[in-house]
C-alpha cells in the first residue's frame, strides 16, 4: 500500500493536534493547581523509567549487530550505570559509557 502526500499530511496533523491536546490537559487545565503529594512523588521519577525503557533495546538489541548484543555495548551499559551509582552523576554516566563503548568497540571490534 502507499501512502499519497495528503494522507501523510493528515496523519501528522493529526499527531499534531493530539499532541497539543495531550500537553494541554495537563499544563492548560491543571496548570493553576497544585497535584496531591503523592502525584508529585510519582512523577519525580517518570525519567527513571522511561530513560531505561529508550537504552535497553539499543544495548540489547543494536541495530549495527543485526539484533545481536554484543560485549562492547554490554560493557557500556555496565560503566554507564556503575559510574551513575558511584558518582550520583549524569554527566560522569554518560561520559564512562562513551568511553567504554568507543574502548570495547576498538578492543572487541
Amino acid at each position: 500500500m502507499t501512502a499519497t502526500s495528503s494522507s501523510i499530511w493528515l496523519v501528522i496533523a493529526g499527531l499534531a493536534v493530539g499532541t497539543f491536546l495531550f500537553r494541554f490537559s495537563f499544563m492548560g487545565l491543571f496548570g493553576q493547581r497544585s497535584f496531591p503529594e503523592w502525584a508529585l512523588r510519582m512523577l519525580r521519577y517518570t525519567s527513571v523509567a522511561v530513560l531505561p525503557g529508550l537504552v535497553a533495546p539499543l544495548v540489547l538489541w543494536p541495530a549495527a549487530t543485526g539484533g545481536e548484543p554484543d560485549p562492547a555495548r554490554l560493557l557500556a551499559a555496565a560503566a554507564a550505570v556503575g559510574t551513575g551509582i558511584w558518582t550520583r552523576s549524569v554527566l560522569w554516566s554518560i561520559l564512562a559509557g562513551a568511553v567504554a563503548l568507543y574502548g570495547g568497540l576498538a578492543l572487541f571490534g
